[in-house]
Protein backbone atom coordinates (compact mmCIF):
# COMPACT_ATOMS: atom_id res chain seq x y z
CA UNK A 1 0.00 0.00 0.00
CA UNK A 2 1.53 3.34 -1.06
CA UNK A 3 1.38 6.72 0.66
CA UNK A 4 -1.30 8.04 -1.69
CA UNK A 5 -3.62 5.17 -0.75
CA UNK A 6 -3.03 5.88 2.94
CA UNK A 7 -3.81 9.56 2.42
CA UNK A 8 -7.01 8.81 0.52
CA UNK A 9 -8.13 6.45 3.26
CA UNK A 10 -7.34 9.02 5.94
CA UNK A 11 -9.29 11.69 4.05
CA UNK A 12 -12.18 9.28 3.62
CA UNK A 13 -12.19 8.50 7.34
CA UNK A 14 -12.17 12.20 8.22
CA UNK A 15 -15.00 12.91 5.79
CA UNK A 16 -17.04 10.02 7.13
CA UNK A 17 -16.55 11.22 10.70
CA UNK A 18 -17.53 14.78 9.76
CA UNK A 19 -20.73 13.57 8.09
CA UNK A 20 -21.62 11.37 11.05
CA UNK A 21 -20.98 14.16 13.53
CA UNK A 22 -23.57 16.22 11.66
CA UNK A 23 -25.90 13.23 11.35
CA UNK A 24 -26.05 12.43 15.07
CA UNK A 25 -26.82 16.04 15.92
CA UNK A 26 -29.64 16.16 13.39
CA UNK A 27 -31.01 12.79 14.49
CA UNK A 28 -31.02 13.82 18.15
CA UNK A 29 -33.49 16.57 17.22
CA UNK A 30 -35.48 15.16 14.30
CA UNK A 31 -34.89 11.42 14.52
CA UNK A 32 -33.01 8.98 12.33
CA UNK A 33 -35.76 8.89 9.71
CA UNK A 34 -35.12 12.57 8.98
CA UNK A 35 -31.57 11.82 7.85
CA UNK A 36 -30.96 12.03 4.12
CA UNK A 37 -27.94 12.38 1.90
CA UNK A 38 -29.24 15.67 0.53
CA UNK A 39 -29.95 17.24 3.91
CA UNK A 40 -26.54 16.25 5.26
CA UNK A 41 -24.82 17.62 2.16
CA UNK A 42 -26.32 21.00 3.01
CA UNK A 43 -24.61 21.08 6.41
CA UNK A 44 -21.62 18.75 6.13
CA UNK A 45 -18.47 19.63 4.12
CA UNK A 46 -19.16 17.09 1.37
CA UNK A 47 -21.61 16.72 -1.52
CA UNK A 48 -24.58 14.38 -1.78
CA UNK A 49 -22.95 11.90 -4.14
CA UNK A 50 -19.92 11.60 -1.87
CA UNK A 51 -22.15 10.89 1.13
CA UNK A 52 -24.01 8.25 -0.89
CA UNK A 53 -20.67 6.71 -1.80
CA UNK A 54 -19.61 6.59 1.83
CA UNK A 55 -22.75 4.91 3.17
CA UNK A 56 -24.57 3.34 0.22
CA UNK A 57 -28.07 3.46 1.71
CA UNK A 58 -30.12 5.36 4.24
CA UNK A 59 -30.24 2.37 6.56
CA UNK A 60 -26.44 2.08 6.56
CA UNK A 61 -26.24 5.79 7.32
CA UNK A 62 -28.65 5.33 10.23
CA UNK A 63 -26.68 2.37 11.57
CA UNK A 64 -23.45 4.33 11.32
CA UNK A 65 -25.09 7.22 13.17
CA UNK A 66 -26.12 4.92 16.03
CA UNK A 67 -22.56 3.60 16.19
CA UNK A 68 -21.09 7.11 16.24
CA UNK A 69 -23.59 8.25 18.87
CA UNK A 70 -22.56 5.27 21.01
CA UNK A 71 -18.92 6.38 20.78
CA UNK A 72 -19.81 9.94 21.78
CA UNK A 73 -21.97 8.66 24.64
CA UNK A 74 -19.12 6.53 25.95
CA UNK A 75 -16.73 9.47 25.70
CA UNK A 76 -18.99 11.75 27.75
CA UNK A 77 -20.64 9.33 30.20
CA UNK A 78 -18.57 6.15 30.56
CA UNK A 79 -15.05 7.54 30.29
CA UNK A 80 -15.37 10.33 32.91
CA UNK A 81 -16.57 7.83 35.52
CA UNK A 82 -13.76 5.31 35.03
CA UNK A 83 -11.48 7.05 37.50
CA UNK A 84 -13.95 6.26 40.29
CA UNK A 85 -13.67 2.99 42.17
CA UNK A 86 -15.97 0.24 40.93
CA UNK A 87 -19.20 -0.15 42.81
CA UNK A 88 -21.05 2.69 44.50
CA UNK A 89 -18.48 5.39 43.68
CA UNK A 90 -18.47 4.43 39.99
CA UNK A 91 -22.26 4.21 39.95
CA UNK A 92 -22.60 7.71 41.38
CA UNK A 93 -19.96 9.05 38.99
CA UNK A 94 -21.99 7.60 36.10
CA UNK A 95 -25.12 9.33 37.35
CA UNK A 96 -23.35 12.70 37.55
CA UNK A 97 -21.70 12.22 34.16
CA UNK A 98 -25.05 11.35 32.57
CA UNK A 99 -26.67 14.44 34.03
CA UNK A 100 -23.87 16.62 32.69
CA UNK A 101 -24.06 14.88 29.29
CA UNK A 102 -27.76 15.68 28.97
CA UNK A 103 -27.62 19.11 30.59
CA UNK A 104 -24.70 20.35 28.46
CA UNK A 105 -26.43 19.21 25.26
CA UNK A 106 -23.64 17.06 23.93
CA UNK A 107 -26.40 16.28 21.42
CA UNK A 108 -28.54 19.26 20.50
CA UNK A 109 -31.72 17.30 21.10
CA UNK A 110 -30.70 16.08 24.54
CA UNK A 111 -29.95 12.38 24.87
CA UNK A 112 -29.63 10.92 21.36
CA UNK A 113 -30.88 7.54 22.52
CA UNK A 114 -34.02 8.95 24.13
CA UNK A 115 -34.97 10.40 20.75
CA UNK A 116 -34.31 7.32 18.65
CA UNK A 117 -35.63 4.70 21.07
CA UNK A 118 -39.06 6.34 20.97
CA UNK A 119 -38.81 6.62 17.19
CA UNK A 120 -38.02 2.92 16.70
CA UNK A 121 -39.64 1.22 19.67
CA UNK A 122 -42.51 -0.28 17.65
CA UNK A 123 -40.53 -1.09 14.52
CA UNK A 124 -38.55 -4.07 13.36
CA UNK A 125 -35.24 -4.17 11.56
CA UNK A 126 -31.51 -3.58 11.86
CA UNK A 127 -31.73 0.00 13.09
CA UNK A 128 -34.07 -0.88 15.95
CA UNK A 129 -31.81 -3.81 16.82
CA UNK A 130 -28.79 -1.50 16.98
CA UNK A 131 -30.63 0.91 19.27
CA UNK A 132 -31.69 -1.97 21.52
CA UNK A 133 -28.10 -3.25 21.74
CA UNK A 134 -26.81 0.20 22.69
CA UNK A 135 -29.47 0.71 25.36
CA UNK A 136 -29.10 -2.75 26.84
CA UNK A 137 -25.33 -2.29 26.99
CA UNK A 138 -25.76 0.89 29.05
CA UNK A 139 -28.38 -0.61 31.32
CA UNK A 140 -26.23 -3.70 31.91
CA UNK A 141 -23.26 -1.50 32.76
CA UNK A 142 -25.27 0.40 35.37
CA UNK A 143 -26.76 -2.82 36.75
CA UNK A 144 -23.28 -4.33 37.04
CA UNK A 145 -22.06 -1.50 39.25
CA UNK A 146 -25.18 -1.70 41.40
CA UNK A 147 -24.50 -5.42 41.82
CA UNK A 148 -20.84 -4.74 42.62
CA UNK A 149 -21.92 -2.24 45.28
CA UNK A 150 -24.27 -4.82 46.82
CA UNK A 151 -21.58 -7.50 46.82
CA UNK A 152 -19.14 -5.07 48.46
CA UNK A 153 -21.61 -4.20 51.21
CA UNK A 154 -21.99 -0.63 49.92
CA UNK A 155 -25.69 -1.25 49.34
CA UNK A 156 -27.96 -3.29 51.58
CA UNK A 157 -28.16 -7.07 51.20
CA UNK A 158 -31.22 -8.05 49.21
CA UNK A 159 -31.09 -4.94 47.04
CA UNK A 160 -32.34 -5.84 43.55
CA UNK A 161 -29.75 -4.49 41.06
CA UNK A 162 -32.15 -4.68 38.14
CA UNK A 163 -34.78 -2.65 39.99
CA UNK A 164 -32.30 -0.01 41.12
CA UNK A 165 -30.91 0.29 37.59
CA UNK A 166 -34.45 0.68 36.24
CA UNK A 167 -35.30 3.41 38.71
CA UNK A 168 -32.04 5.31 38.15
CA UNK A 169 -32.51 5.36 34.39
CA UNK A 170 -36.18 6.28 34.72
CA UNK A 171 -35.21 9.32 36.79
CA UNK A 172 -32.43 10.38 34.42
CA UNK A 173 -34.61 9.97 31.34
CA UNK A 174 -37.40 11.96 32.96
CA UNK A 175 -34.99 14.82 33.65
CA UNK A 176 -33.79 14.80 30.06
CA UNK A 177 -37.32 14.81 28.65
CA UNK A 178 -38.69 17.48 30.96
CA UNK A 179 -35.68 19.72 30.47
CA UNK A 180 -36.42 19.69 26.74
CA UNK A 181 -40.18 20.05 26.95
CA UNK A 182 -40.22 22.76 29.62
CA UNK A 183 -36.79 24.33 29.00
CA UNK A 184 -36.18 23.84 32.70
CA UNK A 185 -32.64 23.16 33.87
CA UNK A 186 -33.78 22.69 37.47
CA UNK A 187 -35.02 19.18 36.72
CA UNK A 188 -31.42 17.93 36.70
CA UNK A 189 -31.00 18.95 40.33
CA UNK A 190 -34.24 17.15 41.13
CA UNK A 191 -33.02 14.02 39.35
CA UNK A 192 -29.71 14.09 41.20
CA UNK A 193 -31.54 14.49 44.51
CA UNK A 194 -33.94 11.66 43.65
CA UNK A 195 -31.17 9.21 42.70
CA UNK A 196 -29.25 10.16 45.85
CA UNK A 197 -32.34 9.42 47.95
CA UNK A 198 -32.90 6.14 46.11
CA UNK A 199 -29.38 4.92 46.81
CA UNK A 200 -29.42 6.15 50.40
CA UNK A 201 -32.66 4.23 50.94
CA UNK A 202 -30.75 1.12 49.90
CA UNK A 203 -28.02 1.77 52.46
CA UNK A 204 -25.52 3.90 50.51
CA UNK A 205 -23.13 6.03 52.53
CA UNK A 206 -24.24 9.66 51.97
CA UNK A 207 -20.58 10.73 52.01
CA UNK A 208 -20.07 8.91 48.71
CA UNK A 209 -23.06 10.59 47.09
CA UNK A 210 -21.62 14.08 46.73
Amino acid sequence: MDDSTDLRRARGDRTRRAVLDHAVQEASVRGLDALSFGALAASAPVNKSAIAGLFGSKEKLQLAAVERATEIYAEHVIAPARSAERGLARLWALVLAWIEYSRSRVFRGGCFFRTVEVEFDMREGAVRDAVVVAQRSWESYVERHVRTAVDAGELAPGTDPDQVEFEINALLNAANDRSLLFADDRVYGRAEQAVRALLAAHGADPAVLR
